[in-house]
C-alpha cells in the first residue's frame, strides 16, 4: 500500500556520498595493505613452525606450514580482486525530452 497521494509533489531525489565509488588509488592502497598483512600472518606462521617444532605435537607445526603454503595463493588472489560497484537500481537523473523548435512563423517578431 503506497502512503503517496495522487497529484503530490514529488521531493528531489537526495544524493548519498557513500554511494560514490572508491577511487583507484584508494582502493590500490587498501589491497597493498591486506595483502602485507597477508604475508605478515604467513612470516608468522613459518617462524611459529620452526620455534614449536620439537614442543608441541607434530600436527600443530604441520597445521603451521600448511597454512603458510596456502596463503600465498589467498593473499594474491584477494589482491587482484578489485571492489565491484554497487549496482543499484535507482536512476539518478531523470531524463527530459527536447520538443520540436518552434517554425519560424511562432517565433514572433519576425517579418
Amino acid at each position: 500500500m503506497s502512503t503517496r497521494r495522487h497529484g503530490a509533489r514529488q521531493e528531489p531525489e537526495v544524493h548519498r556520498i557513500t554511494s560514490a565509488p572508491e577511487s583507484p588509488a584508494d582502493d590500490l592502497a587498501r589491497r597493498q595493505r591486506r595483502y602485507l598483512w597477508q604475508m605478515g600472518v604467513r612470516v608468522v606462521c613459518f617462524v611459529a613452525a620452526g620455534l614449536l617444532w620439537s614442543h608441541v605435537p607434530l600436527w600443530v607445526p604441520l597445521t603451521l606450514l600448511v597454512a603458510a603454503s596456502v596463503l600465498p595463493y589467498v593473499a594474491v588472489l584477494l589482491a587482484t580482486t578489485a571492489r565491484r560497484r554497487r549496482e543499484e537500481p535507482d536512476v539518478y537523473y531523470e531524463a527530459r525530452e527536447i520538443g520540436p523548435a518552434p517554425r519560424k512563423d511562432e517565433l514572433g517578431g519576425g517579418r
